[in-house]
């Protein structure tokens, strides 16, 4: 592979960091707010990340959650193209069986049509939502089936990117546009450069495709703690050198929020948990806020989930959340930190930025 190529997985550590430091939105909606307002917070942040020497900015997919406004990362990343110049924008994922192969390979090759060389794609085979949810994405109540044939659908979407589908093939001539087929046509002129493709996955399904198929992988630690080190360890141990990697390469994202003193880290995560625990039994909505945290009475069974969800949420000073980063760093081996903020504020995730980047001497641009 291109050593260019191998530089946008790979990056470099900026500051004291001990690997790259990257951004993953959520693109959060805090009450009494609203998704217009998320959204200029995302430009801001980004704006922030690419002047501070984090490496990526990544876009998470949800779906039916009135707190998430990331339902279409493609668009959301077009936005942020248009407000950034050099940080690598990428999905985190896009959910594959949700979507026809083609159709994220005409939206990735968009993306990289308007920001040549800083485009990522990030795949996952969660749906992102309820059942109900997928079921109307994706037009089926089958949903095992999408996610069984997730190595079907990644293998059809690579030939798309490529667009090298072998003779004979259905998808023959069908070519995903903007793409390489326009270098092939009278008069083209067009890049040979395509997004590298990520896996994301919260067990081992993931971990063990990426392996043998060399490909780099980005695990949710932040939602998965439990399995993190396993399936890193799977991944590693069934790597296979691959055109696109020489060697693994790991991604963990991780819920880091970073205030200026510790009291306000502790209110600012339990408004999170609340959000949490409303959405796991069944009652999504806009992130409280802290004062509505500390006055909602939570069940016991509340508070030990609560506890569970918090242990895993690395909080407080910039000193405190440094020193978590990095111990999280030595536990697991990662590559690479992907650190994301949920907060009610916009504000609040936007400084807790900030405080890591001091933290870590990022350059100041």
């Amino acid at each position: 592979m291109a050593a260019d190529a191998v530089e946008e997985i790979r990056g470099t550590a900026q500051g004291t960091a001990p690997v790259p430091l990257s951004v993953l939105d959520l693109v959060t909606v805090g009450a009494g707010r609203t998704a217009t307002d998320a959204l200029r917070t995302s430009v801001d942040i980004a704006r922030l990340a690419e002047n501070r020497g984090f490496h990526r900015y990544w876009v998470a997919e949800h779906h039916s959650m009135p707190g998430v406004a990331s339902s279409s990362p493609a668009v959301i990343l077009a936005h942020l193209a248009a407000h950034t110049d050099r940080i690598r924008l990428g999905s985190g994922g896009v959910m594959l069986p949700n979507h026809a192969p083609l159709v994220i390979a005409e939206q990735f090759g968009t993306l990289e049509a308007m920001a040549p060389g800083r485009v990522d794609l990030g795949l996952g085979r969660a749906p992102g939502t309820d059942g109900a949810t997928a079921a109307a994405l994706r037009r089926t109540d089958r949903l095992n089936e999408g996610a069984d044939d997730f190595p079907e659908q990644l293998a059809e979407l690579i030939r798309f990117l490529d667009d090298d589908f072998p003779d004979g093939h259905p998808y023959g001539r069908i070519h995903a546009v903007p793409g390489p087929v326009q270098a092939t046509s009278p008069g083209g002129v067009q890049s040979a450069h395509r997004p590298p493709v990520w896996l994301l996955g919260s067990s081992g399904f993931s971990a063990r495709l990426a392996g043998t198929l060399g490909l780099p992988f980005a695990f949710a630690h932040h939602f998965s703690a439990q399995n993190t080190v396993p399936a890193l360890d799977l991944y590693r141990e069934s790597f296979r050198p691959s055109a696109v990697l020489d060697a693994p390469y790991t991604l963990i994202g991780v819920s880091a929020l970073a205030t200026d003193d510790e009291k306000e880290a502790r209110r600012q995560v339990l408004a999170a948990a609340l959000n949490m625990v409303r959405l796991r039994t069944g009652r999504p909505g806009l992130v409280p806020t802290p004062e509505e945290a500390e006055a909602y009475d939570f069940s016991p069974m509340e508070l030990e989930f609560v506890r569970s969800w918090n242990a895993n949420v690395i909080h407080g000073t910039a000193d405190e959340v440094r020193t978590g980063l990095d111990d999280l760093q030595k536990r697991t081996g990662a590559d690479e930190l992907m650190i994301t903020a949920n907060a009610h504020s916009g504000d609040v995730r936007l400084r807790s930025y900030e405080l890591i980047g001091d933290a870590y001497g990022l350059p100041a641009v």
